[in-house]
């Protein structure tokens, strides 16, 4: 699923969809809608605007308004695996796009209109779709994000040490649980570890108050960085998580295991 990065620019791609009058939607799609029946979005919504475009960690959602100027329901937009959103300008061109840079999301010959799951359509002509091909994105009314913990972009210091020097898991284990930070997946997970040549299986426990410090400094750096270039398959490391590739710092062959359940790659020097 996309990290951080890739959520926070979909987000400012749907902040130019803000303040513009709902006059259709298309919310058919029963499977990506899901729990919803075709209509049910459609009713909440058309008519108002949507007003906020937030984000906590991989979640994001926009606030709304009601025709009549009141506080309307959250609407939930999970991008999935591969999602894209798309908003286009009021006289139908394409305004921006989501997704590594990508110009033509959506529009190439082999891209089938039906991969379009959901679509706003606003009084000036314009729209909000989310263009997704896998058909692993989700769009719902009023989503639970209660259950995730302090964003990764925001986190304190204090906190920071708290939620991720008090356990006894492994690291790379505890900055993927979204309940506890949210935001970090695989990618960036490995991504800032290796930065800081840190054992992935380490007993978050035994990171010195200084190590937490730095780890928390480059979490920032990385996510920064990765908004700044289109996401975290951007990051240094990505291309070297492959068998016979070898560390692009100290040259050393790269490690293959799974931590937290998941695919991991670390320096088999460094970070040993």
């Amino acid at each position: 699923m996309p990290e951080l990065p890739e959520v926070e620019n979909a987000r400012q791609v749907v902040e130019k969809a803000l303040g513009r009058v709902i006059v259709d939607i298309d919310d058919t799609d029963t499977y990506e809608c899901r729990p919803h029946n075709p209509g049910d979005i459609e009713r909440a919504l058309k008519g108002g605007m949507l007003t906020e475009a937030c984000r906590r960690g991989k979640a994001m959602w926009c606030e709304t308004e009601t025709a009549d100027g009141e506080a309307g329901p959250t609407l939930g937009i999970h991008l999935g695996m591969g999602g894209r959103i798309i908003v286009t300008a009021p006289d139908g061109e394409q305004s921006s796009t989501y997704g590594g840079g990508d110009p033509h999301v959506g529009e190439r010959d082999t891209d089938k209109p039906e991969w379009t799951r959901f679509a706003i359509t606003f009084d000036d002509g314009g729209q909000l779709r989310l263009f997704d091909k896998r058909r692993l994105g989700r769009v719902r009314l009023e989503p639970d994000i209660d259950a995730l913990g302090p964003d990764a972009a925001e986190i304190s210091r204090d906190d920071f040490r708290e939620r991720i020097g008090s356990s006894a898991a492994p690291v790379k284990a505890r900055l993927l649980d979204q309940a506890v930070i949210a935001g970090i997946g695989n990618l960036l997970a490995d991504d800032i570890l290796w930065q800081c040549a840190l054992s992935p299986s380490r007993r978050a426990k035994t990171l010195t108050t200084d190590e937490l410090d730095e780890l928390r400094v480059v979490l920032r750096r990385a996510i920064r960085s990765a908004i700044r270039k289109g996401g975290v398959h951007t990051a240094e490391i990505i291309p070297f998580r492959k068998a016979d590739a070898t560390c692009p710092r100290c040259g050393s062959p790269m490690a293959r295991g799974t931590v937290g359940g998941r695919t991991t790659w670390w320096c088999s020097n460094e970070q040993s």
